[in-house]
């Protein structure tokens, strides 16, 4: 008589780790009032009462997957902006960065960026406080070129001017999304043609070396 083994317990932190990937897909795809924390258990493939151990409102498990996928965006482009080579070369390589995380990562593009009708005060203030670091590490990790355009990366300006970037970049990856048929290295080619010429000191540069 075969002796089976007894079946492997998942650890704590990797099943929190299946909800929040769970749930990200959940709230991407219905947004946040229209998902219920039972379609997050059942997609995560764990019980009601498991997901409320592990996240006590839908709205604490929503913040939580802004907050780790405002991150995961952080990180993928932070290598890019404070990378070597030309000022060029590396708003070439962002961009770059921010359409393959769009393209790798749809579903949290959508939610960081998409979907923000929740009506939700603790969520608006989580919201605009990721907003707000999000710019603000952008421009620390953009200060070398900042200065060099004669702004202080802790100024209004500067902050007005990544937001700039952050949005018509993310406007370009919504439009992506609806025309998918073009090459990735054609839309970074189409928003260099903008970005470059307005960031570059030189006028009527069309090309970054």
């Amino acid at each position: 008589m075969a002796i089976q083994e007894p079946k492997r317990r998942m650890r704590g932190s990797a099943r929190r780790a299946r909800i929040t990937e769970a749930a990200l897909e959940v709230f991407a795809a219905r947004g946040y009032h229209a998902t219920a924390m039972e379609e997050i258990a059942a997609a995560a493939g764990v019980t009601r009462s498991v997901l409320y151990d592990h996240f006590p409102s839908k709205r604490v498990l929503l913040i939580t997957v802004l907050q780790e996928q405002n991150a995961r965006l952080v990180e993928h482009i932070g290598a890019r902006i404070t990378g070597t080579g030309s000022p060029g070369r590396r708003l070439r390589a962002t961009l770059d960065a921010y359409f393959s995380f769009s393209e790798d990562w749809p579903d949290a593009r959508r939610l960081l960026f998409d979907h923000t009708d929740e009506d939700d005060p603790e969520i608006k203030a989580v919201r605009w406080g990721i907003r707000e670091t999000r710019t603000r590490s952008v421009a620390v990790m953009l200060g070398r070129d900042l200065r060099n355009l004669g702004l202080d990366p802790d100024s209004d300006t500067a902050h007005a001017v990544v937001e700039l970037l952050i949005s018509g970049t993310d406007g370009l990856a919504q439009w992506w999304a609806r025309n998918p048929s073009m090459p990735r290295a054609h839309l970074v080619e189409a928003a260099m043609l903008v970005l470059w010429n307005g960031l570059s000191q030189t006028p009527g540069r069309t090309s970054a070396s």
